[in-house]
């Protein structure tokens, strides 16, 4: 160990982002447009299925719990990001970056589960229509979302554990706009094989297991399309899916490449853009893919939108 510098960190340092300030400021206006779409986005889905008696339905329950998760993704990295941008302060206390990857791993963790719920629910809404209420009760839906909710955590403890266990004692520098697994592993001094073995296998056991859930239900929905006489039928059956199943497209996708893989392949450049796909622009998209797919959530939108007005105007 000659040669390394034994005294454990007090921050790190993002050095992820842009140093030339006419870049850091447009950078920094797109970001904040962006955030606060997202949250607009987000939260008036959430103000929508509240206020809505007609959207108070499992499948509305479990959007509500996403446009939830969809709000802090983006809070949990944008603002610091913002900051970095707009005050050059890149400094992140170690407490504040345990705290910041907790969180996000806890999100991202309860999001996949959460879509795999969601599919469970609609296999049961078009695989078996009339007995769906008996099988998705209101009560076990609220179970059901405490369930992914937990596990998220959990799932995060563990891994948060194991990464600020390690020594970072070389370098203080993290290659990120945020505090992430895997620029963590590539920062510590000291080898990460066992942890990066054991967040492997955690993450391959809980993520494939949510994946498989997922592709069954499809599975047993696309045969289900498959045998409707009416093309009427289909065509309702495929654009109640279609929204949930492009949201788990981007979001496995984008997961996948971040987390499923050894550290000795890490590129910060490469995992930047990604990272930014499901940690960013993700949030963003999923509400417009709901809201342009679905006309109760469309027609909900445009009463809120409209009481919103009527407020103002007076």
């Amino acid at each position: 160990m000659q040669g390394v510098n034994l005294s454990t960190v007090s921050e790190f340092v993002f050095v992820g982002l842009s140093d030339v300030p006419a870049v850091r400021f447009l950078l920094f206006v797109l970001f904040l447009i962006i955030y606060l779409a997202t949250m607009a986005g987000n939260i008036m889905i959430l103000v929508a299925i509240s206020t809505d008696t007609r959207l108070h339905t499992p499948m509305y329950f479990f959007l509500g719990n996403l446009s939830l998760l969809d709000i802090l993704c983006p809070t949990i990295t944008v603002p610091k990001m913002l900051e970095a941008l707009l005050l050059e302060n890149k400094v992140i206390s170690y407490t504040g970056c345990m705290v910041q990857l907790f969180f996000l791993i806890d999100v991202v963790g309860t999001e996949i589960f959460l879509l795999a719920v969601m599919a469970y629910d609609r296999y049961v809404a078009i695989c078996h229509p009339l007995q769906y209420m008996n099988m998705v009760s209101m009560k076990l839906c609220v179970h059901l979302a405490i369930g992914t909710w937990v596990v998220g955590f959990f799932n995060s403890l563990l891994h948060t554990c194991l990464i600020f266990t390690l020594l970072f004692c070389d370098s203080n520098e993290v290659d990120q706009y945020y505090c992430d697994i895997p620029p963590m592993l590539a920062l510590s001094c000291f080898p990460t094989y066992r942890r990066e073995l054991v967040i492997l296998a955690v993450a391959g056991v809980l993520g494939s297991s949510a994946f498989v859930v997922t592709l069954i239900s499809y599975i047993y929905i696309l045969l289900a399309i498959l045998c409707m006489n009416s093309s009427e039928s289909r065509h309702k059956a495929f654009s109640t899916c279609g929204s949930h199943l492009t949201v788990v497209c981007l979001f496995y996708g984008t997961t996948i490449c971040t987390y499923v893989r050894p550290s000795s392949t890490y590129s910060p450049d490469q995992d930047r853009i990604v990272s930014m796909l499901y940690g960013i622009l993700t949030p963003l998209i999923n509400p417009i893919i709901y809201s342009l797919r679905n006309k109760e959530v469309k027609c909900a939108l445009r009463r809120v939108i409209s009481h919103i007005r009527t407020t103002l105007t007076r």
